[in-house]
């Protein structure tokens, strides 16, 4: 089973107080219902279809009408299909689900917000297993003005949703890490909600020790590029004899970079520093080899004038 239906068969068995059913039953006929002569609603998850049978008989005591058909394109899931024949007028004007945007009653305040959200993901919504892809959760419907209603709801809680049209649909989603997982915290998917948490934390740290190795690499990377450097410049020097002609400290740095030819500039000044008893720091290391290179670059500007 994907991560979305593990999510929603734990919100299928959440309890609710009556006026919080009307609110979450008023969600999914909004976003799921084909309204008629009759009210129609399919899903392929058979918690939710029994979810959904128990709201409409505890609330209007109508029993629904249940179809189980196979998916489309011979998939292997089922489509449950529940339709409603009696108190159909009732129920959609008791619902408010005939506008665009809901009555008020529906959702106007912090708990049934939270509850009409967790109906909207239970009909139309979908996440991404965090294991195995990117973070994305996202909500599909038809109406625009009721896509911007979803998303400045979403928004109350500061869960930066957009919305975009995709086809003849409109999706609303979130991208960030963190703001999913407020999410399922704010429509009470705790046990999703603790596996997604896990998985998360484990990809960050996953994701931090790559990034520092990484840089580490990069950091041995480059002080293997600069010592080689500095070698080829001390074997140019030498092979005409120009040591010599180097100062005596500058002199002595040379003699140890090609002793120690693999140390960074931190090692070799602590090296330096204990066999000559002569204290020499980084900044004073980078220094001499500085000299080290304009001496061998000179040679090398020379070799070139010679040849032309």
């Amino acid at each position: 089973m994907s991560f979305t239906g593990i999510v929603k068969n734990e919100l299928s068995k959440l309890e609710l107080e009556k006026i919080e059913a009307i609110s979450l039953l008023s969600a999914i006929l909004k976003t799921s219902a084909v309204i008629d002569k009759s009210i129609k609603i399919s899903t392929e998850n058979a918690s939710v279809a029994r979810h959904i049978f128990n709201l409409i008989k505890s609330l209007y005591n109508v029993s629904s009408k249940i179809t189980v058909r196979r998916g489309y394109n011979y998939s292997k899931n089922y489509i449950y299909i529940l339709e409603v024949n009696s108190k159909v007028n009732e129920i959609i004007d008791d619902l408010g689900i005939k506008t665009n945007i809901p009555p008020s009653y529906i959702c106007d305040d912090d708990v049934l917000t939270r509850i009409y959200l967790r109906g909207v993901f239970i009909s139309c919504g979908s996440i991404n297993d965090p294991k195995k892809s990117r973070y994305h959760l996202q909500f599909t419907l038809s109406n625009l003005e009721y896509a911007n209603f979803i998303k400045d709801k979403l928004n109350l809680y500061e869960l930066n949703s957009k919305v975009i049209k995709k086809d003849s649909k409109y999706m609303v989603y979130v991208k960030e890490a963190e703001k999913i997982g407020d999410f399922l915290r704010m429509i009470n998917a705790i046990q999703a909600l603790l596996y997604y948490e896990d998985i998360r934390i484990y990809r960050d740290h996953k994701n931090m020790t790559n990034r520092l190795n990484n840089c580490e690499q990069a950091n041995i990377d480059k002080v293997i590029e600069t010592a080689t450097n500095q070698v080829k410049d001390i074997e140019l020097i030498d092979s005409i004899g120009g040591l010599d002609l180097l100062d005596d400290k500058t002199k002595i740095v040379a003699i140890y970079r090609m002793k120690y030819k693999e140390a960074s500039l931190h090692e070799l000044s602590e090296i330096i520093s204990l066999e000559t008893d002569t204290p020499i720091t980084k900044s004073g290391l980078h220094h001499r080899f500085t000299k080290i290179k304009e001496m061998a670059n000179k040679i090398r500007n020379d070799n070139k004038n010679n040849r032309n």
